[in-house]
């Protein structure tokens, strides 16, 4: 069993394949909160602190995810969906943190089905968990954008970087890139140290920077600097084209 905070057709707005029409399911649930991000929202008249999709993260927001229980009909939903959309898009699976659920028997029946329509299947993740790829290989298959978090995200270190799961995903993985949010605060001070450390450990991927912001106006807050980092030290710039188009994270 898994839980599902929505599910929409629309387009990829970050990362390395921005801009390809894609079909995302977006889990509920994280193992991280990410405070110091500056996304803001109310929960019973308390103003929480987060990342941009809180609403997939936040388990206050439990009572609107919806619970698969059967891949079957998920499954099901799914074909219906493709056939209406005519072909087959990018799938892209993101949360919250999917990949508290990668050993979960109806949600590994679900990624299966998916890579057996030999769909592209792409993971967005913090990366801290550790895939047991032997044991469950379509996750082989699986492209995974590994959002890792930096100091800016209020979490610790060690919360933020699990060695071996990264490890395991450069190994095993179809394909796999770097993705960091960064702003001009942490542009000043530690981003480049930060990113190179990660580097280190994954020394042949690919990295997009990409600005903090879960709304247009704290897009542009950042962008120019983010945009200049990128030049300045050979890395990839990542818009957000969804919150561009449509100033918000959710369902689109």
């Amino acid at each position: 069993m898994f839980y599902l905070s929505e599910e929409f057709f629309s387009i990829q707005g970050e990362g390395k394949y921005a801009g390809v029409p894609s079909y995302f399911l977006r889990t509920g649930g994280c193992n991280l909160t990410c405070p110091g991000f500056a996304a803001s929202y109310e929960v019973a008249g308390e103003i929480r602190y987060g990342c941009d999709t809180y609403f997939a993260v936040d388990s206050s927001f439990a009572t609107r995810w919806t619970k698969v229980e059967e891949s079957e009909i998920l499954i099901a939903t799914l074909k219906k969906e493709l056939a209406s959309i005519g072909y087959n898009p990018h799938m892209v699976i993101t949360g919250g943190e999917p990949l508290l659920y990668y050993a979960d028997p109806v949600f590994y029946e679900v990624i299966a089905w998916l890579v057996s329509q030999d769909m592209q299947v792409t993971f967005e993740t913090n990366a801290t968990i550790e895939i047991d790829f032997k044991k469950y290989p379509a996750y082989t298959s699986c492209i995974f954008a590994l959002s890792l978090k930096l100091a800016n995200s209020g979490e610790t270190e060690e919360k933020r970087i699990n060695i071996k799961a990264l490890k395991a995903i450069q190994m095993y993985a179809k394909e796999a890139f770097l993705k960091f949010t960064i702003d001009d605060t942490l542009i000043k001070t530690t981003a480049l140290s930060e990113i190179n450390t990660i580097r280190e450990i994954l020394p042949n991927l690919d990295v997009y920077c990409m600005p903090v912001g879960e709304s247009r106006d704290s897009i542009w807050k950042n962008d120019k600097e983010v945009f200049a980092f990128c030049m300045k030290h050979n890395f990839h710039y990542s818009d957000r084209l969804h919150i561009r188009v449509f100033d918000t994270t959710q369902g689109v």
